[in-house]
């Protein structure tokens, strides 16, 4: 009967864990772009008709060079589900102003960046302007998907720009964040999986117990019948 108890136990731990992989594994609606509004500071952060760049792609400019810094995050490892935040720098050795369009960014295996597995947010911006031998900083605010599987993705982020009304892209950032399960350690699925460990530990408990109790009785009564 111990038995018996012990392998239906044991499906269903098997069983839970199934369930809980192909959820995590469910699609994430579509990606809301980042909300701004007009009075959003000199940047002029917009979110109207903003264009998907992701189709398109651009030469970078020459004199133009980038640089990326995760501010808050230096391990550059990123929650499932929560926002995250980068700056962007630009520095522009050319002849000419350059005029920033906007920011976009998208997460890859890190095997091959052929496979997509998620386009993040467009910030677009409609009065951020870096004169010739100047240097600004842009913030770019992204969240993987919730249900994205915890692991190493590749990051890939460029930045949209114009040059006396010609459009150039460059890649400010192509490389390695870790996403992690959302909430830490004390996430759903870390607590069931702890509570089911805790009660087949018990289980087992008692089950080696009964088998204890059981060859102490059989000692016992060879015990008995060799004595008498």
């Amino acid at each position: 009967m111990s038995i018996r108890v012990f392998s239906v136990f044991l499906a269903l731990i098997l069983f839970s864990s199934s369930f809980l992989q192909v959820a995590r594994c469910q699609s994430d609606p579509e990606t809301d772009v980042v909300e701004g509004t007009g009075e959003a500071g000199d940047l002029g952060i917009v979110n109207d008709d903003v264009q998907d760049f992701g189709s398109d792609s651009f030469s970078p400019a020459p004199g133009i060079e980038t640089v990326c810094v995760f501010p808050k995050n230096p391990s550059k490892v990123v929650a499932a589900g929560e926002e995250s935040e980068l700056l962007v720098g630009m520095k522009n050795d050319g002849d000419s102003s350059l005029n920033i369009i906007a920011i976009q960014a998208s997460v890859h295996l890190p095997f091959d960046h052929r496979y997509l597995v998620q386009n993040l947010s467009v910030q677009a911006f409609n009065n951020a302007t870096v004169p010739p031998s100047a240097q600004a900083t842009f913030p770019y605010i992204f969240a993987v998907s919730k249900f994205m599987q915890p692991g190493s993705f590749d990051l890939v982020g460029i930045i949209v720009y114009e040059i006396d009304q010609n459009p150039f892209q460059s890649t400010f950032y192509n490389g390695t964040i870790e996403v992690t399960e959302p909430g830490g350690l004390l996430s759903v699925e870390s607590v069931f999986l702890f509570c089911l460990g805790i009660a087949l530990l018990v289980l087992l408990g008692f089950w080696i117990r009964g088998q204890i109790q059981n060859l102490s009785k059989v000692i016992t009564f060879t015990l008995y019948i060799s004595t008498s």
